[in-house]
């Protein structure tokens, strides 16, 4: 919350405070995933393991068909693009015909001198899209040893 310093009669500056009120994301009720288009941009998870990373993308009531994962150099890039209409045949006339479309796009920079980029793998479960990237060998963490002091 800004605080915000007014000068003079509070009763001027009512409904500059009732919109700054409402403006606020008091009403979001934890939907903090949606751009400024109100369109969603779905919550992601990376997990760091001694072998891999793990991205996880929330992306539930899709297939697989409609991601797109690509890797461009360093860049690895989650799309997807999604169109749905509802169809009637051509001799029925309706007055209102709605169409849906979603898209988004995360793209990530990885380290190539840290990740494997040929052995990259991804499917698509549950409602979670899951790319495993494994980590080249020499920048695997080593398990920690005991050095025997003498």
């Amino acid at each position: 919350m800004t605080i915000v310093k007014r000068n003079g009669n509070l009763l001027n500056h009512f409904p500059t405070l009732f919109d700054d009120f409402l403006n606020r994301d008091f009403f979001n009720w934890g939907l903090t995933n949606y751009s400024d288009t109100n369109t969603t941009i779905p919550a992601v998870n990376i997990k760091e393991t001694t072998d891999n990373y793990e991205v996880e993308v929330a992306a539930p009531g899709m297939t697989k068909k409609d991601f797109k994962v690509q890797l461009e150099g360093n860049m690895l890039t989650i799309s997807s693009e999604k169109t749905t209409d509802k169809k009637e045949s051509d001799d029925v006339r309706y007055a209102t015909r709605e169409f849906s479309y979603q898209s988004f796009s995360r793209t990530f920079n990885l380290q190539k001198d840290v990740v494997d980029t040929e052995k990259i793998q991804a499917k698509y479960e549950d409602g979670v899209l899951h790319l495993l990237i494994p980590k080249m060998e020499h920048a695997k963490q080593k398990q920690p040893r005991l050095i025997e002091i003498s």
